[in-house]
């Protein structure tokens, strides 16, 4: 179950992410929605022991949506720099 709410919980981030920063490109929103789910994923199972197949703490949780934050953030760091 902590797999699944660590999944929505990042993909969710990278399109919310998508909104704030007003993109309109298909496949934009789709990059951001799997770098968010990539950070959530990488840093919930870091911070979690290991163990993602059950229940997740709230500070698991809260860590995830950082690591997903932070993974959308660069992922559009780097998208700018490249386009410039």
């Amino acid at each position: 179950m902590g797999l699944i709410i660590l999944i929505i919980t990042g993909a969710l981030l990278g399109w919310l992410a998508t909104i704030a920063l007003k993109i309109e490109d298909g496949s934009s929103i789709l990059r951001n929605v799997l770098a968010g789910m990539a950070g959530s994923l990488i840093v919930g199972v870091a911070t979690s022991g290991g163990v993602f197949l059950g229940a997740i703490g709230a500070t698991t949780l809260l860590y995830a949506i950082l690591g997903a934050l932070v993974f959308v953030g660069l992922y559009n760091v780097i998208r700018q720099k490249a386009l410039s």
